[in-house]
């Protein structure tokens, strides 16, 4: 049986980023199982990528059967709304992947356009249990498939003992709080002097510096490592040297890093915002608490570092990370894309 063609749009900008996104891996998986797949855009500048965008949907209107369209909440959701509405003119069948966890508030905002997009959908599809029931509760019928982890490339550490080695790893943006994370290590340091900090990730506003200006203040520049950014394979390596893995972030979707950091064995301790409840069940194989609040997590922290009553939840979080492998996952694409 032949395998149907699909045009992917979304932020192809893998080579600029050394980001392994979502969008790079399902492409890569779905050409595995035999589909042929096209995708765009790699351009920088928004407005070139839009026009890109809009371009190769009206280049291949009659040589595609599917477009995946990755779905954020702030300007890229125009992306979204005018190359579904190319789609929707033709009636190519097409499928928003809501990306940005800020959508609940972009429906309630954007009532006309989100009606416009979501209610001609071919199918939406949320990587979250939250947006799942966010969509859903709008009338905006929604299916759950969840982001996707080639689970053999993720080697599980155990680790049996736990240090006061922290690893964070997203983008320096005032959204994710990075502050949060120096405001933990400076209390946890109190009581485990030789505690460590590493934050890997790009530098996309003010809160870089904001962040460098903390560590000094507080007197923290032997204790914190900035990496930059880091392909997926360096960071992974880099996580074997330390054992919690703190999200700081003030809202959020389910980030496919804390899903790593599952995987690998880190004990993760993060802000209960957005679609992080839908990700981790709290004191099962996680820990979740409140965002902004440095002295929760530095105690959690601290409670784990004394106790060392983390070996279950951790089994737990690899266990939960293994049900996000493609073998799981791809059914759940291939009943859709027949």
């Amino acid at each position: 049986m032949k395998k149907n063609s699909i045009l992917y749009v979304g932020n192809d900008l893998v080579k600029k980023t050394n980001y392994n996104t979502s969008m790079a891996v399902l492409t890569k998986l779905l050409c595995k199982e035999g589909f042929y797949v096209l995708k765009t855009s790699k351009k920088q500048n928004k407005i070139l990528r839009l026009s890109d965008m809009c371009f190769y949907v009206l280049k291949n209107i009659k040589k595609v059967d599917y477009i995946l369209i990755d779905t954020f909440s702030t300007s890229n959701f125009y992306f979204a709304f005018f190359t579904s509405q190319i789609a929707r003119l033709f009636k190519l069948k097409y499928i928003p992947i809501l990306r940005g966890g800020d959508l609940p508030n972009r429906l309630d905002n954007s009532i006309k356009l989100s009606k416009m997009i979501f209610k001609n959908s071919y199918f939406n599809i949320a990587p979250s249990g939250y947006l799942e029931y966010e969509f859903n509760q709008r009338g905006y019928m929604t299916k759950f498939i969840p982001n996707i982890l080639e689970i053999d490339n993720y080697i599980y550490k155990e680790r049996k003992i736990i240090s006061p080695k922290i690893l964070w790893v997203r983008a320096f943006k005032e959204l994710y709080n990075p502050k949060l994370a120096i405001k933990v290590l400076s209390i946890i340091k109190e009581k485990y002097p030789n505690a460590k900090l590493c934050m890997v990730g790009p530098n996309n506003d003010e809160s870089f510096t904001e962040t460098q200006k903390l560590v000094t203040t507080l007197s923290l520049d032997n204790s914190v490592e900035f990496t930059g950014v880091l392909p997926k394979e360096e960071w992974h390596k880099k996580a074997i040297d330390f054992d919690l893995f703190i999200n700081t972030t003030n809202f959020d979707n389910t980030p496919v890093s804390v899903m790593e950091a599952m995987a690998l064995g880190l004990v993760v301790i993060s802000t209960n915002v957005g679609g992080l409840p839908y990700l981790i069940n709290n004191k099962v194989d996680g820990f979740l608490v409140d965002k902004d609040d440095e002295v929760t997590m530095s105690d959690v922290i601290i409670t784990l570092l004394e106790h060392q009553n983390h070996l279950e939840i951790v089994k737990n979080a690899r266990k939960k990370a293994e049900s996000f492998g493609w073998n799981i996952v791809k059914h759940e694409w291939l009943s859709i894309l027949k």
